[in-house]
């Protein structure tokens, strides 16, 4: 393994470790239970309304692009690896 592979290879352990903090950071979202499920759960507050600019969906996208930084590591990891 070269030095492509040590660097995917600390990426992996970065991205699995922030991937694993702001999951634990994030809130239950089982408020509604499930009456909510069944009738829907609208939310027209304020922050629902304003979803996109909360902690939460910060959390959210900063999970999703760990989660993608993850799946590309792996897959050039793999990559390298099998060649």
């Amino acid at each position: 393994m070269g030095p492509i592979g040590i660097i995917c290879g600390v990426l992996l352990i970065i991205a699995s470790l922030i991937i694993i903090l702001i999951v634990l950071a994030q809130d239950s979202k089982d408020q509604g239970g499930l009456t909510s499920a069944i009738g829907g759960g609208s939310n027209d507050s304020f922050f629902g309304r304003n979803s996109g600019r909360t902690r939460e969906a910060k959390l959210n996208r900063l999970t999703k692009v760990a989660a993608f930084v993850l799946f590309v590591a792996t897959l050039v990891t793999n990559i390298l690896t099998a060649a």
